[in-house]
């Protein structure tokens, strides 16, 4: 009986390993928390494929827009599946928090950066209708008739950052909100609003088809791809730099392994050469973090917008 009992126990511990290792053992979902077609949705549907073959597992990317971003987000932060991952914006996730009276998760809390992805400079960008070839004669338009300025949501980071173009120049907008970038893009692109501010992945391929025209980079240095084009502080708005910054998270509960190994096959695959290449012919930057530094780069955005958001009286009840 003792020989059999012992017997049984060796080889239940000789399967934990295995067990451990079977992870993933069901399709994954990346959720975004926006509508297709924005800066969030491009990178996901980009590394999903590659992602699914490392892991030898389907990875399916899924749309969860609403209450600009919360949705799908707390949708992620409650999952305990350990399969369902968020890709988003880290910076408009660092912003809810300031912005919101009330949400439903803790981003601090609930979720757990697991890898950063890229990086892309806003570009200020007005419908080519538009009358203005700089951001000094754009305010002064505006000063004269306030422009209806696109927003991605409420909030986000591109909001943000037109809040503090205006107040540094005193320009006039009338912010407009939409449900994420695709549509916000949509309308300016149809002239049915005149500013946008937005990611330069989702925005540039409108700038070189030339149903939109560019006036400034939101980067402390020109960008290859845009170098006639100069930054906002070159016109003016001295140290003036924000972006849109692309990651991957999970909520808090994931093991520590699987963190570890999501984040050594990210890494490898957003600086694979096919993929870089992908995204640096659209405007963005490979950007790579460990799962702490993400944690460390996460609370330095969370500190730093709460003071853009107090300056801007910027607040969702």
């Amino acid at each position: 009986m003792n020989f059999r009992r012992l017997t049984l126990i060796a080889l239940l511990a000789a399967a934990l390993p295995v067990a451990a290792q079977e992870w993933p053992n069901k399709p994954l979902r990346i959720v975004v928390p926006y509508p297709p077609g924005g800066s969030s949705d491009i990178i996901a549907r980009a590394i999903s494929g590659p992602l699914g073959d490392a892991l030898k597992q389907t990875v399916i990317v899924e749309n969860k827009p609403g209450a600009n971003g919360n949705t799908g987000t707390d949708f992620v932060a409650k999952a305990n599946d350990g399969h369902t991952l968020l890709l988003c914006d880290v910076g408009a996730l660092a912003i809810t928090a300031s912005v919101y009276a009330k949400l439903p998760f803790d981003p601090s809390k609930d979720l757990r950066g697991v890898a950063m992805l890229a990086y892309s400079p806003h570009l200020l960008v007005v419908h080519p209708s538009v009358p203005a070839n700089n951001l000094q004669e754009l305010v002064a338009l505006s000063k004269k008739t306030p422009l209806n300025f696109a927003v991605t949501a409420i909030g986000s980071a591109p909001h943000l950052a037109g809040v503090a173009v205006e107040k540094a120049t005193g320009a006039q907008w009338q912010y407009i909100p939409y449900k994420g970038g695709s549509q916000a893009i949509g309308d300016t692109v149809a002239g049915q609003t005149q500013v946008l501010m937005n990611g330069m992945l989702a925005t540039l391929p409108h700038v070189q088809s030339g149903k939109l025209k560019v006036l400034g980079v939101s980067k402390s240095t020109r960008v290859p791809l845009l170098a006639q084009v100069p930054t906002i502080a070159e016109q003016g708005v001295k140290g003036f730099e924000s972006g849109t910054w692309q990651g991957l998270l999970v909520p808090a509960g994931m093991p520590a392994a699987q963190v570890t190994r999501l984040n050594a096959e990210l890494t490898r695959i957003i600086r694979s050469p096919e993929v870089r290449e992908r995204l640096v012919s659209q405007g963005a930057e490979v950007y790579t973090m460990s799962p702490t530094e993400f944690g460390s780069f996460f609370e330095r955005e969370r500190k730093s917008w709460a003071k853009v958001v107090a300056q801007g009286g910027v607040k969702i009840d």
